[in-house]
């Protein structure tokens, strides 16, 4: 028994050694880690924080793109006129005339309403400050509607003795020239405006021609077919609206233009009158 206690207490001894160094290095280990998990853990949790709403993307892989499909009109303007028919391309050409020829006339009749403003507000500067009507002509522009008439005064004051027309009296006979030349001016500015007013009133007529067509087509096709489906209504029924709008398009500037250049012409027809009348009275006191 004595030997048992002698050995058991450095027994005892040498298993508690032995249990504390195989302990230390794995407490070591732990502590030496867990610094580098915190520090592994603090971008994750930024890099979870900073995330976008859509962080259910994988990163690295990009965005899908959305692309709007284009679907080309079977019924618009450029179908019509591929697939219409004789009187559909007809009716189209001759709305194009018409609105062509409508612009054509617009556009010059303003230029040369502008032109003869300007010209009459140069005849109080040139024409009325000259010593004689036929200095003041020549101060005139080359062509223009007052210099005509000037020179048509001049021409029958010149011309009326020794002629068949001598036993007309010089009053009456410069008054009738003069009247005449103001008669040709406004004869000139009222061409083309029979142009517009026809347009005006035939163009929504034409475009309706074109209308009933349109319809005739998709009832034909209603009873070819023998049942009234959208695909077989939907492009005679598009054609016919087309020309109704076309025809509507053309019309409503012709009739905006007539209107506006027939007041126009009337400002400057009374221009013109009230130079006429004073020439006249000019010509009867002797003065050339």
């Amino acid at each position: 028994m004595s030997l048992m206690n002698t050995l058991r207490a450095p027994l005892v001894a040498a298993l508690f050694a032995i249990a504390t160094v195989s302990v230390a290095p794995i407490t070591a280990h732990a502590q030496a880690s867990a610094p580098e998990a915190a520090a592994a853990s603090a971008p994750a949790a930024d890099a979870t924080a900073s995330a976008p709403a859509d962080a259910g993307v994988p990163v690295g892989v990009p965005a899908p793109t959305t692309s709007k499909e284009t679907i080309d009109n079977p019924y618009g303007l450029s179908a019509l006129w591929r697939d219409g028919g004789f009187i559909a391309k007809f009716n189209l050409i001759v709305m194009l005339i018409m609105s062509m020829g409508s612009w054509y006339i617009i556009f010059t009749k303003l230029w040369e309403q502008r032109k003869m403003m300007q010209a009459a507000n140069g005849v109080g500067d040139g024409f009325w400050t000259a010593g004689s009507i036929k200095a003041g002509a020549n101060t005139l522009e080359e062509g223009s509607a007052f210099r005509y008439i000037a020179e048509s005064g001049l021409k029958a004051s010149d011309h009326h003795e020794g002629t068949l027309v001598e036993q007309i009296d010089r009053h009456t006979w410069i008054a009738m020239s003069v009247s005449r030349a103001v008669e040709n001016i406004q004869s000139r500015l009222s061409d083309g405006l029979a142009f517009l007013a026809t347009v005006g009133s035939t163009a929504p007529f034409v475009g309706l021609f074109g209308t009933v067509w349109g319809i005739y087509g998709a009832l034909t096709q209603i009873g070819v077919a023998g049942q009234a489906s959208i695909d077989k209504v939907a492009g005679p029924v598009g054609e016919a609206l087309i020309m109704t709008a076309i025809g509507l398009a053309v019309a409503v500037p012709a009739v905006m233009g007539y209107n506006w250049l027939v007041r126009r012409n009337k400002t400057v027809m009374e221009k013109v009158r009230a130079f006429s009348g004073d020439l006249h009275n000019v010509l009867l006191a002797g003065k050339r």
